[in-house]
């Protein structure tokens, strides 16, 4: 049997574009002479659809278009990800589902998504309804092909303290009733997730004793990246096909029975260089990610022919967004804008021009200092404009500078991207309508040092970020000397505390325990939770870790918690 799995990038809500990039890989893989043929989930509408799953005329535009993929489908089955809809009078509207479309209509039966997510990122069960426990399978040239949704395959997993997050295992119940598992997946990226979902598919195929084609969507939709990493395992877990990261492309399988896979298929499309190596160590997989979330956003929003805009200080943090951006669009299409106030340092503008010219980017030079001026000249009656400066004075040169990008996106149609990382996000360590001010923010999911790491991932094999913003002070020179470490600890003592606090959701005692000092605890715990009004208020920032800032960390604002 021979399966191709289509790792494509859709644009949500696209349908008609989505279905013409179907049909066509479809009657391509047909030509082939493969067997069966398999989208992502939700394919038509793409992932994550979000509330436009309440648009009637967008299910009857999926409907529509579902049929005609139907009527293009011969004896070769096409399985196609959609949201169906549940006729019972009872429960959400939707199922999660997976249409098979053969002969020319689409069977009657459909695999519905079983597992519904409600954690992190995924809010599946505001509008889908748990397919039935029941499994789903179906014949292809006398082979039993078992049909899976992405979290269906993700109980067997046991999270702190054994704890299982569903009482239901859809694996278990497909164990013994299908030769073949086809799983279906939207699954977003974090850094090191590529390994996990390795270990995972590989547990899955050992108990169900049978081989299993994972495909997975690829492409940025919003702040989420898809990496695709479409791939198949043998009935003992071992990788026998995988497809790239971050690419459309298409995943050919060829099964040579029930569990064994022909080895030198396998040969050929597995490679050490794109088959899950250990992530974390893995920054090239990292600025893929970066890279594919900066160039989708800007394509699929749409409205900017003029590219992206960003202000570049000469500090670590706009170095890697020019960079980042530069490679993604083109350096024909990112302008970057100097801001220098009576605080900038000449090194630091220098090192931005540097940069620029590194890069093969327009910049532009515009002084705040007369905007500035003009603030105090009409603050001081009210409130006192005077030094030693205070946070006042400092802010308003930041939201100079954004009403400066602002002007000029206008003007020219330009996104505008945002600097600031994580570190400082989580501290609030960044001005409201200031350097906030931005239509994506592009490593606003990197962790200080880990941006430290990217930048200088990129000077691996020649100069490209000066080397001295990677050696000198990190500083948003607002004011005369000023250092980051003026207000914050250091970055390497920062993160950690950050990541355990954030990412591992420990409490002040936990990470007491764990060995942070616990003044430094009460602080940082203090300003995280305190600066949730700030991250409501940002742009949606690209998600690279296991649990960024924004749709995935639902806090309320108005809350008082021990620290």
């Amino acid at each position: 049997m021979k399966i191709t799995g289509l790792q494509f990038n859709p644009t949500i809500g696209d349908i008609s574009g989505n279905t013409v990039k179907i049909s066509e890989a479809y009657q391509r893989a047909v030509a082939d002479g493969v067997d069966l043929v398999v989208t992502t989930e939700l394919a038509l509408l793409g992932y994550p659809p979000r509330d436009l799953l309440e648009r009637e005329d967008l299910l009857a535009q999926q409907d529509i278009a579902l049929a005609q993929l139907a009527a293009g489908a011969g004896v070769v089955p096409l399985l196609v990800g959609i949201a169906e809809r549940n006729t019972s009078p009872t429960g959400n509207a939707l199922y999660n589902a997976v249409a098979v479309l053969r002969d020319g209509e689409m069977l009657p039966q459909t695999a519905r998504k079983q597992l519904l997510p409600t954690y992190d990122v995924f809010d599946e069960r505001r509008h889908f309804e748990p397919g039935t426990s029941e499994p789903f399978v179906f014949d292809v040239n006398g082979q039993r092909i078992g049909v899976l949704l992405c979290e269906d395959i993700w109980n067997g997993i046991e999270e702190a303290g054994g704890r299982h997050r569903y009482d239901h295992d859809p694996v278990r119940a497909l164990a013994g009733r299908a030769d073949v598992l086809i799983v279906l997946n939207a699954s977003p990226y974090f850094w090191g997730k590529g390994a996990l979902r390795k270990e995972l598919v590989a547990a899955v195929a050992k108990r169900a004793n049978a081989p299993v084609v994972y495909i997975n969507q690829t492409g940025g939709n919003d702040e989420l990246v898809f990496d695709g990493r479409s791939f198949a395992v043998n009935a003992k877990g071992e990788v026998i096909a995988a497809a790239p990261a971050f690419a459309e492309t298409t995943l050919p399988v060829e099964l040579g029975g029930a569990e064994e896979l022909n080895s030198s298929i396998a040969r050929k499309l597995v490679s050490p260089n794109t088959v899950y190596p250990d992530d974390k160590d893995n920054l090239e997989d990292l600025r893929e990610a970066l890279v594919l979330g900066i160039r989708d956003y800007v394509a699929k929003v749409g409205g900017f022919p003029g590219g992206v805009l960003l202000g570049l200080s000469g500090g670590i943090d706009s170095a890697l967004v020019a960079t980042l951006a530069a490679e993604a669009l083109g350096p024909e299409n990112v302008k970057a804008v100097s801001m220098p106030s009576g605080y900038s340092s000449q090194g630091s503008k220098d090192d931005a021009a540097e940069l620029a010219k590194n890069l093969g980017i327009e910049m532009l030079t515009i002084p705040i200092e007369a905007a500035y001026a003009a603030f105090g000249t009409m603050l001081f009656p009210a409130i006192g404009w005077e030094a030693p400066l205070e946070v006042t004075e400092e802010n308003v040169q930041s939201r100079i500078r954004g009403v400066t990008l602002m002007a000029i996106s206008n003007r020219e149609k330009r996104l505008v991207l945002g600097t600031g990382n994580k570190s400082e996000f989580a501290m609030g360590y960044a001005t409201l309508y200031g350097d906030m001010a931005a239509g994506l923010l592009v490593i606003a999911d990197l962790p200080k040092t880990l941006v430290y790491r990217l930048a200088k991932h990129y000077n691996r094999e020649r100069e490209i970020i000066p080397h001295a913003i990677l050696t000198k002070a990190p500083s948003a020179e607002l004011r005369p000397n000023q250092k980051d470490t003026d207000s914050l600890p250091p970055y390497d003592v920062l993160d950690p505390l950050l990541h355990d606090y954030i990412e591992e959701r420990m409490g002040p005692d936990a990470l007491i325990a764990k060995g942070h000092d616990k003044k430094l605890v009460a602080k940082v715990v203090r300003a995280v939770d305190g600066m949730e009004f700030k991250r409501r208020q940002a742009a949606p920032g690209l998600k690279v870790t296991a649990k960024a800032f924004g749709g995935g960390r639902r806090l309320p604002i108005a809350a008082k918690v021990r620290t």
